[in-house]
């Protein structure tokens, strides 16, 4: 098959969503079919002619590699088959012919819904309810779910979502990769009172209930410390006993969940949760709020200590009872686990390949 992923910006910087996609483009190629992946510079369209310059502009500018590229080569590793391309806009003259062409955001979904039928048969892949990143028009995000497409969801609850539309999906749940992620140091020779998150900026994200939370339970246990992460600087306001690294490499992250005891996910809404599932594979003990995407693997009491969104005393009392019942948190995080050790990645392509070939 050919088959085309159609993204939604460049792929220069670290990315959950993205890299889902690129896992799947290794593996489909790796299995035999020409994959393309396109990246535009905008994924609006901009009627004036000074935007259209600008546009092209910055298509030059990262072509050129004079900021980076537009290519994931500092934080993933392309299989050299697939092909990259990088492409002004989502008009139908940047996409390849091909047997299948996905859209990968609402966005995207927008502009493969023009596509002629030269460019494949049409599919969405959903990992989020993506209303949240357009809270000013939601109900253009909840248009493209409608759209006559072959739709697949990473989890249950979207899944549930779509059929409140009276829409269908295939369930096919995320892959991990247990090659770059895995258990070196024992839950039991962990130190207790190490925690770790993901910082984003996203407000849905949750990171202030998380920080607040982590700053109630060491008002009650002194020597808890905390390790952070993400693509972006360390926020300015970060107290000095938290301890941040900005974009780590993929085998200093395997390190430092694997001195984690405890890993804390405060996210309003979830599409999946990758991070929470990386830090599994490594045998920290999940503390979780409850949404849809933290139940694919996150079950109460058996696989995670959930509470509440928003809640962060609700979570700082799963926290403090994390460290203080060491049996209970060397449960969790081996019953974690074993639980997300299910969700390899020949499971998901061999589904994925499956659909599309189903489906051409």
């Amino acid at each position: 098959m050919k088959i085309c992923f159609v993204m939604g910006r460049s792929g220069h910087y670290p990315c959950g969503g993205y890299k889902i996609v690129y896992e799947y483009a290794n593996r489909l190629v790796q299995r035999g079919h020409q994959v393309t992946v396109v990246h535009p510079t905008t994924c609006y369209e901009y009627p004036s002619f000074t935007h259209r310059l600008k546009i092209y502009y910055h298509y030059f500018r990262r072509l050129g590699g004079l900021d980076g590229g537009y290519r994931p080569d500092a934080w993933f590793r392309m299989d050299p088959r697939v092909k990259l391309t990088w492409a002004p806009s989502l008009h139908e003259r940047w996409i390849p012919k091909a047997d299948v062409v996905v859209a990968t955001a609402w966005q995207t979904a927008e502009w493969v819904s023009r596509y002629s039928a030269q460019r494949g048969r049409k599919y969405y892949f959903i990992q989020h309810w993506e209303t949240v990143f357009n809270p000013a028009d939601p109900q253009r995000v909840v248009n493209t779910y409608r759209l006559p497409f072959r739709k697949i969801v990473i989890a249950r609850w979207l899944e549930d979502k779509l059929a409140e539309l009276g829409e269908s999906a295939v369930y096919i749940p995320n892959g991990l990769d247990f090659e770059k992620f895995g258990l070196d140091v024992p839950p039991e020779k962990r130190n207790p009172c190490h925690l770790m998150m993901l910082y984003h900026q996203f407000d849905w994200k949750g990171v202030p209930d998380a920080l607040a939370a982590v700053r109630q339970a060491k008002d009650r246990i002194p020597e808890i410390r905390l390790t952070m992460f993400g693509v972006y600087d360390r926020p300015d306001d970060l107290p000095d006993w938290v301890e941040y690294y900005k974009q780590p490499e993929q085998g200093l992250l395997r390190r430092l969940y694997n001195q984690a005891a405890v890993f804390i996910n405060a996210s309003w809404v979830e599409g999946w949760g990758l991070t929470p599932c990386e830090a599994a594979q490594c045998g920290a003990a999940l503390c979780l709020t409850d949404n849809g995407g933290h139940r694919e693997f996150g079950i109460h009491e058996e696989t995670a200590l959930l509470s509440p969104p928003r809640d962060p005393e609700a979570l700082a009392a799963n926290v403090v009872r994390l460290i203080k019942d060491q049996e209970l948190r060397l449960q969790l995080a081996r019953q974690g686990h074993h639980y997300v050790q299910q969700f390899t990645w020949e499971r998901a392509v061999s589904a994925l390949e499956k659909f599309f070939l189903k489906n051409i």
